[in-house]
């Protein structure tokens, strides 16, 4: 190896020393120091880890003094390399040293890297190559986002995320019935809009119960870490930002919160948001003269924000006004006199038959002909006869008529695949204990109001350690335990789901089950960590050693689903009938396998006895959800507070509580399914849409390509791995990692598996796809660092004469970042492989047959074989840019073709749409029109790099 004074080289242990300069030589040792650190090495002259630093004219290279060369030519001075060309900053000629070069030269191009001797392992270049495909892919998907998440794939749901999740700055009100899943289809929208880029800031505003709901929703399903505003937070975040609010892309907040607090509400207002969701939006009362504060504060965000969600279950809960109301904030200007609104459905009504009409498989008579000829746009001739005709209209006829742009409501009538619930009642005999508690409170507590007095009643547990003390004694005679303990005896085949409103009742009754009978149980509620609930979930889940039992407190009802188990014991009734639906909805839910049996064990002659006759015979709440249970509740919530702070004692005014919460509740139900609409329903289902969305996101889970590429990328970056089976992989971090952190992985290690249907029924697993932090964050890794940029191998080919060539280039093309861009043509990967007279191979050779015909090399052989073929190699790589050029040409016109297509036809639509249906809004259709342009523009401006290069030597050995 020739060394001459003032030489550069770099070592090939140690990059990060940067260039060293040859400054002593004798008969077996050289020298060099490393001006970047300071640093100086010996080596031995027969075996010295470095290479030689060579540049190639078109490279740019810096002086000594940070000006740049763009050099032209290369020659040798006394064994020196002397590098001529043009100054960039003054554009004379002149020449440059190589004992001038800047001492900090980085070498990341890939020619740099390969010819300085930098050379990766064969399989970090595999990696990168397929980083970069599916990315590509990925990026291009139309389904990018929508499956991704820890979701059932209900067509339903993926419907309306899918037609409102693509939108620009979509406004709508989502109102699908208690259990059909809005927080899914909200949280599914939320993430297309955040990957996409349409939205990067996004402000969530919820009731102060369900806060901890929406914070675990959108981290355990779509894995969208959200920031929790208070006032604790507001004040923290000041230190880093006038306006607390900015400090953060996702938030989340109380609505009470920024209701009651005008200056936080001001700086919220004040900060610029993309899209705004709303939640239990039924509370936001208004009339034209009194709009409630949290109306009026929800009105100002959404008069600033683009985007606005709205979720309820029951849009009509504080009247029909009301929810005129609603529609006001997503559209003031076409929602803005509340007769017209009255007028107009009016008009839609006739839709609605016409459309009963087309559903109907008997031949449409003439009036049901006259019913359609109005919206039939001159095609009242039109044969309707076939299924696929009458469907085809019907399509027409949801986009260019009514409010299905706006609202999207399904109900448990429309939408089938609801298991039945079976309602079991155990009278149970009050315990003496418990008797002489509740009269020694009842003297005792003639101060409390009715419905503190009719609270205490339903739980004399409660009342009893009051006076005995804080321990759980009452375990010991409470009727029932025994009943429990009897019943789960009897089950043990069965995972059981217990729900009771306190903690303590829910510790008690797993030490009795533990202690008295051996029953394997849990507990969950609000003392526990996030942690420490998943666990106890996935203790649950667990189908060979898990738990039979699991007993929650009343937050056992928000957020987690037991879908998996179909018996459910409710050891005591809450007040509120919505929140005696959330705890049925944990089993009763769209996926569930079996019918629901539920057990109310009461205490007779108690308030618990009168709550459970109220809710059954009143209310018929266990048999199937109450859409009105809650108005109901509002209109005899006096009546059936003092009926239970009397214990329930007055029999006659019992009946006739029930016989009038029956009449009312069938009063108010019969009234909703006459406004019941069908076109709307029919909309918000999906029913007539051609693609099976769900058919093809159960293709996608299917396919085993992310696993492998997952598994690769984990070995590669260093990542232990771990199966602990059904299909469960624990991964932690290692000290050899390529990096000091993996994206999205923690320090103590995560549990991951890539089944939907595992990750449903384990909330302690991570579930990865595709758009998973941890795979897009890895993907990330790779492609933003030098990882597999350069690699050398042998190719072992009889075939081939030894010492064939080949140089396998990796280019890129790419525009400015634009995430609308990436639907038509995100950063795409150009292959060549070239031989030694510049013909392109890659057409005939795919990259993986020929990947799994190579071998491996190490560095130094390498490095060797690169120093004896760099001119051959740089001629080739010059000979490659025009052919990657002409392939990016392709590419971009294929792109622009698409998003012409796909623009020019969704534009088309929504001016034709805007003819007819006032809800299209302007704003849509000038966003596209602009968009369109942009996008033309960035397409004109796509630029090609090359990403890394592989160079192969054939071998016969």
């Amino acid at each position: 190896m020739p060394f001459s004074l003032g030489q550069r080289w770099i070592s090939d242990t140690e990059t990060d020393l940067g260039l060293g300069t040859v400054v002593a030589i004798d008969v077996r040792m050289v020298t060099m120091l490393f001006p970047a650190c300071g640093e100086n090495r010996m080596y031995a002259i027969n075996d010295a880890p470095v290479t030689r630093v060579m540049f190639n004219p078109g490279d740019v290279i810096s002086s000594h003094e940070d000006w740049e060369l763009e050099v032209e030519s290369v020659s040798e001075q006394d064994g020196l390399l002397v590098y001529h060309g043009k100054r960039l900053d003054t554009e004379e000629e002149t020449s440059l040293k190589e004992t001038f070069l800047n001492h900090f030269i980085k070498l990341n191009k890939p020619q740099e890297r390969l010819f300085a001797g930098q050379i990766d392992k064969i399989g970090r270049f595999n990696l990168r190559y397929q980083a970069l495909m599916h990315q590509f892919s990925q990026r291009r998907s139309p389904l990018r986002g929508l499956g991704s998440g820890r979701i059932g794939l209900i067509p339903h749901q993926l419907h309306i995320a899918h037609e409102v999740g693509n939108r620009h700055a979509p406004r709508v009100l989502l109102a699908d019935e208690v259990g059909l899943g809005k927080t899914i289809e909200a949280g599914m929208i939320i993430q297309q809009q955040w990957l996409s880029g349409r939205a990067a800031r996004i402000l969530i505003l919820v009731p102060d119960a369900l806060i901890h709901q929406w914070l675990v929703e959108m981290l355990r399903r779509f894995n969208l870490h959200f920031a929790l505003f208070d006032e604790e937070r507001c004040v923290e975040a000041f230190a880093d930002s006038a306006n607390p609010f900015d400090t953060e892309q996702l938030v989340l907040c109380s609505l009470d919160f920024i209701t009651k607090k005008r200056k936080r509400f001001e700086q919220l207002a004040d900060s610029d948001w993309d899209l705004l969701v709303v939640d239990e939006a039924h509370h936001l009362v208004w009339d034209a003269e009194r709009p409630s504060r949290a109306y009026e504060v929800v009105e100002a965000l959404a008069e600033e924000i683009p985007g606005v969600l709205l979720l309820t279950a029951t849009p009509d809960q504080q009247g029909h006004e009301s929810h005129f109301a609603r529609l006001r904030l997503l559209d003031p200007e076409r929602f803005y006199d509340y007769d017209a609104f009255l007028a107009e459905e009016e008009e839609y009504r006739p839709l609605a038959e016409a459309a009963e009409a087309l559903l109907a498989e008997t031949p449409l008579d003439a009036a049901a002909r006259a019913r359609l000829t109005p919206f039939m746009d001159g095609e009242e001739h039109a044969s309707l006869e076939t299924p696929e005709q009458r469907r085809a209209l019907l399509a027409r006829l949801l986009d260019h008529h009514g409010t299905g742009r706006l609202l999207f409501r399904n109900t448990r009538q429309a939408i089938k695949g609801f298991p039945s619930r079976r309602l079991h009642t155990h009278p149970l005999p009050l315990p003496t204990q418990y008797k002489t508690a509740i009269r020694v409170a009842g003297l005792m507590g003639s101060h409390q109001d009715t419905a503190a007095q009719a609270l205490q009643a339903l739980y004399p547990e409660e009342i009893y350690r009051q006076f005995e003390g804080g321990d759980s004694s009452w375990t010991q005679f409470d009727s029932r335990v025994d009943w429990l303990l009897d019943y789960l005896k009897e089950n043990r085949n069965n995972k059981v789901l217990i729900i009771t409103a306190k903690a303590g009742v829910a510790l008690a009754l797993e030490e009795v089950l533990r202690t008295r009978e051996g029953i394997r149980g849990t507990v969950f509620h609000e003392g526990m960590s996030l942690l420490e609930r998943d666990k106890a979930a996935a203790y649950f889940a667990q189908q060979e050693g898990g738990a039979q039992v699991m007993i929650c407190s009343e937050i056992g009802s928000e957020g987690r689903n037991f879908q998996f188990s179909h018996q459910l014991v409710l050891f005591d009734l809450p007040l509120n009938p919505d929140l005696l639906e959330q705890r049925i909805g944990r089993l009763d839910r769209i996926g569930q396998q079996h019918d629901i049996d539920i057990h109310v064990p009461y205490l007779e002659d108690t308030a618990q006895q009168a709550l459970t006759l109220w809710y059954e015979q009143g209310m018929d709440a266990f048999s199937k959800p109450n859409a009105v249970g809650q108005p109901v509740y509002q209109q005899v919530s006096e009546r059936l507070l003092e009926l239970l702070a009397g214990h329930g004692q007055d029999s006659e005014a019992l009946a006739q509580l029930i016989e009038d919460t029956r009449t009312l509740t069938q009063t108010l139900i019969s009234q909703m399914e006459q406004g019941r609409d069908r076109l709307l329903e029919l909309n918000s289902s999906g029913a007539l849409q051609q693609h099976n969305l769900a058919e093809q996101l159960a293709k996608t889970d299917e396919d085993p390509t992310l696993a492998i590429f997952a598994i690769k990328l984990f070995d590669e970056v260093g990542v232990h791995q771990d199966d602990k089976g059904e299909n469960a992989i624990v991964l932690r971090p290692t000290e050899q990692m390529l990096v000091p952190n993996f994206p999205g992985l923690p320090e103590d290690g995560a549990s991951i598996t890539f089944d939907r249907h595992t990750a449903l029924g384990r909330d302690d697993l991570q579930f990865l796809s595709w758009d998973h932090p941890m795979i897009r964050g890895g993907i990330d890794l790779v492609l933003g660092s030098e990882i597999g940029t350069t690699s050398v191998a042998i190719l072992k080919n009889k075939a081939l004469p030894v010492g064939t060539q080949f140089v396998e280039p990796i280019f890129v093309a790419e525009s400015a970042h634009h995430a609308q861009l990436y639907r038509f043509l995100p950063p795409a990967p150009i292959r060549l492989l070239l031989d030694k007279n510049g013909n392109n191979l890659a057409d005939k050779v795919s990259f993986d047959a020929f990947d799994k015909q190579l071998s491996p090399v190490n560095r130094h052989l390498g490095s060797k074989l690169v120093n004896a073929s760099q001119a051959v190699i740089h001629q080739q790589l010059q000979a490659a840019v025009p052919m990657a050029e002409s392939q990016m040409e392709q590419l971009v016109e294929q792109a622009r073709e698409r998003m012409h297509a796909a623009m020019g036809q969704e534009l088309s639509r929504l001016q034709q749409l805007a003819k007819v249906n006032p809800n299209v809004r302007q704003s849509e259709i000038d966003h596209l029109q602009e968009l369109k342009a942009e996008l033309d523009n960035l397409l004109s401006h796509t630029r090609l790099k090359l990403d890394a290069i592989r160079f192969i030597v054939v071998s016969h050995q």
